[in-house]
């Protein structure tokens, strides 16, 4: 994938449907260790010991409509080309947990790419489901969570095009104040 922010998409589409009602996306970025960490955590209905350990296996998938599964084995790769990892943890009946470690300097960094894009078509998209998106670079950070959201809009659904609108405007200023930037 030419992006992580895609990789973050299709593990967060793995959640999902895995039944989770709770995904938890959390990026930190610590710009001195020239490090970004990655995080997808859901409460779904988790894997056995088992799968976690094929998990990583390109031709290793629960899916019956194809013998493939290429995003958490791709989302290793790109972490493990930078000198980073990939950690998972996952129990049956109480969720997943995938973390990945890159290396920021490295010549082979797959960049982050449209995150806001990604977060606002997972919260528009699943409108059933709560997200929790955290993402900070050194000592500055920001979170949305769509449950305080669904509070404060109440009747308007997520999914309203004004409210899309707001949220990845929303995300991209967030974003462009924690990496420094000021807004115009």
């Amino acid at each position: 994938m030419r992006e992580l922010s895609l990789n973050i998409l299709d593990i967060a589409q793995n959640s999902i449907s895995a039944g989770a009602s709770l995904i938890e996306i959390e990026i930190i970025e610590n710009t001195a260790k020239e490090e970004m960490f990655i995080s997808i955590n859901d409460n779904g209905k988790g894997m056995a010991a088992e799968q976690v350990l094929n998990v990583t296996d390109p031709f290793f998938t629960t899916r019956t409509t194809r013998k493939v599964g290429m995003g958490i084995p791709l989302f290793k790769l790109a972490a493990e080309q930078t000198g980073g990892s990939l950690t998972i943890w996952s129990e049956l009946g109480t969720g997943t947990k995938i973390s990945a470690l890159f290396k920021t300097g490295s010549v082979d960094f797959t960049p982050l790419g449209d995150i806001s894009s990604t977060v606002t078509m997972l919260i528009v998209m699943n409108t059933d489901r709560d997200f929790c998106y955290r993402h900070s670079v050194d000592s500055r950070e920001f979170t949305l969570k769509t449950q305080e959201l669904k509070q404060i809009l109440g009747d308007v659904p997520l999914s309203t095009p004004d409210v899309a609108e707001w949220l990845k405007s929303y995300i991209e200023e967030q974003t462009q104040i924690i990496h420094g930037g000021v807004l115009k």
